[in-house]
Parts: C-alpha cells; sequence; structure tokens
C-alpha cells in the first residue's frame, strides 16, 4: 500500500529529472525484433527496421519506439508519489511524431504530469503524464508521448485536480473494416520486448503472473501498440513510416505472447480506427483507438 495519501496540488507539481538517452542502431534493431517484425526474413520492407542495410546507413525507426525513449521508469511507487502502485492500470497511451525518429541518437525527455481526475471513493482516479523528447544537441522536439493510467486505489481526493476532464474514447467508425490484418506473435516476444527497457518481472515470471491472476505472463502494453503500429505500416501504408504522425490506444484486456492478433483498421481520411483482438481466445485485448497520417 501507499506510504500517504495523494495531496492532488503537491502530485501535479511533482518534479522530474530531466533524462538523457543516448541509443544506437542496435537498440532500434531489439525493439523491431520485440513487435515480431522480422518474422519474413525475405521481406525487405520489413528488413528496414531490423536491418541496417549494406551501406550501414538504411536503418529506420519504427515509430512507436518514442514509448521507450527517455522513460522515466515506473516513478509512481516512489513514496512521494501517495499511489498505491499495486493497483495502477496502464488504461491509454497516445504518441505524436513531430519528426520521423533517427535509428540511432542522443535524446532528452521531459516528463511532466498534466491530469489528475477523481472518480470519487472506491472509484479510483486517473492521472496523465506527458513527456516530451528532444535530440540532446539540437533541443528540436521530436514526439511527444501522454500516458493515462487508472489508479484504482486512490480514489476520494477531492477538489484539486486538472480542469477538464479524462480524455473521450475515440468514436470507432461503422461498417466492416477496410484492412483486416492478423499477425502472430512469437511465444517469447516479452522476453525480447522487455530488453528495451521494461523489466517488469509480470511480462516474465510465470510465478509474479501468477500472483497477479495470470496465468501465464503477459504481454506489454506497449509491445501490443507497436504491433498495431506494424499492421498499419504493412497495410496502410506500404511501410512508409514518414507517413506516420500519431497514435493512441486504449487498453481493454491483456494480451499474451503467443497469440495471434488480428488487427481491423476503417481508414477514414488522415485517420485510421483500429481494433485489435486475440484471436485464439476472442478476446478484444486493444480498442477505440487512432492512427493519425501525414
Amino acid at each position: 500500500m501507499s506510504v500517504m495519501p495523494i495531496n492532488p496540488a503537491q502530485l501535479l507539481a511533482r518534479p522530474f529529472p530531466v533524462i538523457e538517452h543516448a541509443f544506437s542502431q542496435r537498440d532500434t534493431q531489439l525493439y523491431a525484433l520485440g513487435l515480431g517484425i522480422g518474422a519474413d526474413p525475405l521481406d525487405a520492407r520489413q528488413l528496414r527496421f531490423v536491418y541496417e542495410g549494406r551501406d550501414g546507413r538504411s536503418l529506420r525507426a519504427v515509430p512507436t519506439m518514442a514509448n521507450v525513449l527517455a522513460y522515466p521508469g515506473f516513478w509512481a511507487r516512489e513514496a512521494d508519489t501517495g499511489i498505491t502502485w499495486q493497483k495502477l492500470l496502464h488504461a491509454e497511451q497516445e504518441i505524436h511524431l513531430h519528426e520521423p525518429l533517427p535509428a540511432s541518437g542522443r535524446v532528452k525527455g521531459a516528463t511532466r504530469i498534466t491530469g489528475l481526475w477523481d472518480k470519487g471513493e472506491g472509484k479510483g482516479a486517473f492521472l496523465q503524464q506527458t513527456r516530451e523528447i528532444m535530440d540532446a544537441d539540437t533541443g528540436q522536439l521530436l514526439a511527444t508521448v501522454v500516458q493515462l493510467s487508472l489508479l484504482r486505489g486512490d480514489g476520494g481526493f477531492g477538489e484539486g485536480g486538472s480542469v477538464g476532464a479524462p480524455p473521450a474514447p475515440h468514436a470507432m467508425a461503422d461498417g466492416l473494416p477496410d484492412y483486416v490484418s492478423e499477425l502472430p506473435t512469437p511465444p517469447q516476444l516479452a522476453l525480447i520486448y522487455r530488453l528495451s527497457g521494461d523489466m517488469n518481472p509480470l511480462h516474465a515470471d510465470p510465478a509474479v503472473a501468477a500472483a497477479a491472476g495470470f496465468q501465464r505472463p503477459i504481454m506489454h502494453g506497449m509491445a501490443l501498440m507497436g504491433v498495431a503500429a506494424h499492421a498499419v505500416l504493412r497495410t496502410v501504408l506500404a511501410y512508409d513510416d514518414t507517413r506516420f504522425a500519431g497514435m493512441r490506444v486504449r487498453f481493454t484486456a491483456p494480451a499474451l505472447p503467443g497469440d495471434t492478433l488480428r488487427i481491423d483498421m476503417w481508414v477514414r481520411g488522415d485517420t485510421v480506427s483500429l481494433r485489435v483482438t486475440a484471436v485464439e481466445r476472442g478476446v478484444v485485448v486493444l480498442n477505440n483507438a487512432w492512427v493519425n497520417l501525414r
């Protein structure tokens, strides 16, 4: 349990150190492999995200790699927050790409809390954090990452949160999807993805997963988001990552490494709406999602 209850004014003003993150082509390749990209070794369009090319300069970064750059870690478990971190759930994730991400480089990440909304005693609260990722040398803004968490154990603190309300769910398009893509995920996917920085044992240790109520380790939500992004790159964009401008997802159920994921896509102008289903289990694992195109 948390050491002290939430103080909304203090939490909203909580300072975060600016994080500097140097990453190499190897890190970029490992991230893509952690999404299952490169499963077809003869598909040159996939290889551009996992192979630097004979010239050593052909590697592209998957746009959702913004999620792991200059990440501040699981700071909610620190005592000064007052958050009952054991009951925190990752509800939504959103990224905006201001520039295509480099395949290697040095970035800085500045995180702040941008929203805190009380749902009431016994109902929890929503917390929103925003991270700006900048080129460490030029200061150019590369990406903005917004994360929405449900604090299931921390409602009832009353006034003092942000003005307004949490973002409403994205309205899904009507009718049959314009594109459907099925992507199998390898059973070791979470063990690869965690090497990009999220070392939570829930995704690796069967005993930890069982204690949390799962029969086996579950997939990272950020890996699930990346697989969905891969589907859009593959079917809508013909792997042209420069047209990928942003993405927002809502997590609805855990995905499991080894699941075949069916991604239904509706294209309306420059917006692709998404729903992801774990085929073998018939469970919708991601919904009310969108990708914005350039």
